[in-house]
């Protein structure tokens, strides 16, 4: 049988060996030692931010970032309906309200043209959240916010190292987020950063983060907090990974010209657009969509993938749709048609950083034999 083709694998042959052992061997594994300050400071520098505040997740990452900005009962939050649930997430859990917008056909990033009309005097914030390759077009919307008053909530989660307009994703927002979970770019296993340029919220989201202790009364508290602390050894690997980023993308930007090469003459796929106006696909996944004359869902897609030993993940179902967030009275009319659509008829194929030409080639195959099979 041949051998499993997973959708991501992680590279890990630099230095994260050498920067694990320092940590056992000086007894530094909790999140006070001094890979994270390392590894904040040089993530920061790397997006041309102030601060960078290093948690446990990207999703709690997010948590922060909403409550730090004082976001709360009744505020709305304007964000993609094509993302993941953690978006939607942070802002029912500090009660506001979701407000959600379809996604642009070609880049799956939240639509730029359906924001202003969704704007009410509720409207607090803009949840940007750039999308599997591409970032979000953020000239028109950096021009709302600042014609409405509003906040910029960046979602760089899947975007390490990617720019637009030559500026670095994560350096756009208020307040931004970004994740190291292993199918991206860098990975510390799990792990998430909070980046800002505003003292007063990093501050904050440094008392978020630390269960907010108070600095001379440790154990005396005014408010709640949690423990999101990135751990020594998870920014030890991130230092690691951080030192190799430049290589990374350009390795994935070699993997996406590779497949779309190898795919761009079977019909019935829609292949992710390699570059607009403001920036190059980075490629944090290959992703497909099935276009309408293929007779099976993505779904189906997968399925026969699996049987044939390559690895895929569905596409983002969104949140419109989330039976969750229906419970709770939210999205009852909603339609997204074409978020609805790429959620049924979109996958993502082995994307990981150790992916060989090898295993590129036989997905393809596959990918083939799947769209021929009746």
């Amino acid at each position: 049988m041949l051998d499993y083709i997973p959708v991501n694998e992680p590279l890990l042959d630099g230095n994260e060996k050498k920067y694990l052992n320092q940590c056992i061997d000086t007894g530094w594994i909790s999140s006070e030692g001094p890979f994270i300050k390392q590894f904040e400071e040089q993530f920061a520098a790397r997006v041309g931010r102030k601060y960078g505040i290093a948690v446990s997740n990207g999703s709690v990452a997010l948590d922060a970032a909403v409550l730090a900005l004082g976001i709360g009962a009744g505020d709305e939050v304007i964000l993609p309906t094509f993302t993941i649930i953690s978006c939607a997430a942070a802002i029912v859990r500090a009660g506001a309200i979701p407000v959600v917008v379809d996604c642009d056909p070609h880049t799956w990033n939240m639509d730029v043209r359906q924001i202003e009309a969704n704007i009410t005097p509720k409207t607090k914030a803009i949840m940007v959240v750039h999308i599997y390759g591409l970032p979000v077009d953020m000239e028109p919307i950096l021009a709302l916010a600042a014609k409405y008053g509003l906040q910029i909530i960046e979602d760089a989660a899947e975007m390490h190292g990617q720019t637009y307009k030559n500026r670095p994703c994560g350096s756009f927002g208020n307040i931004s987020t970004v994740s190291f979970y292993p199918n991206k770019h860098i990975t510390t296993g799990e792990g998430g950063m909070i980046l800002t340029d505003d003292d007063r919220l990093a501050e904050r989201c440094c008392s978020l983060r630390n269960l907010c202790f108070q600095p001379q009364q440790r154990f005396i508290h005014e408010e709640l907090g949690w423990n999101l602390r990135m751990s020594n050894i998870q920014a030890a690997l991130g230092v690691a990974q951080l030192e190799r980023l430049d290589e990374f993308i350009t390795r994935k930007r070699r993997m996406g010209q590779r497949y779309t090469e190898l795919l761009s003459d079977i019909p019935g796929l829609q292949l992710p657009i390699p570059q607009t106006d403001y920036a190059d696909n980075i490629y944090w996944v290959y992703a497909l969509v099935l276009k309408d004359e293929i007779p099976f869902d993505a779904k189906e897609a997968m399925r026969r993938l699996h049987h044939h030993q390559v690895g895929s993940r569905p596409f983002f179902w969104s949140m419109h749709e989330q039976p969750v967030l229906h419970k709770m009275g939210l999205f009852t009319n909603e339609s997204c048609p074409v978020a609805e659509n790429i959620a049924r008829r979109g996958f993502y194929i082995p994307s990981g950083i150790a992916l060989t030409d090898e295993q590129m080639e036989r997905v393809v195959e596959v990918v083939k034999e799947i769209l021929r099979s009746p």
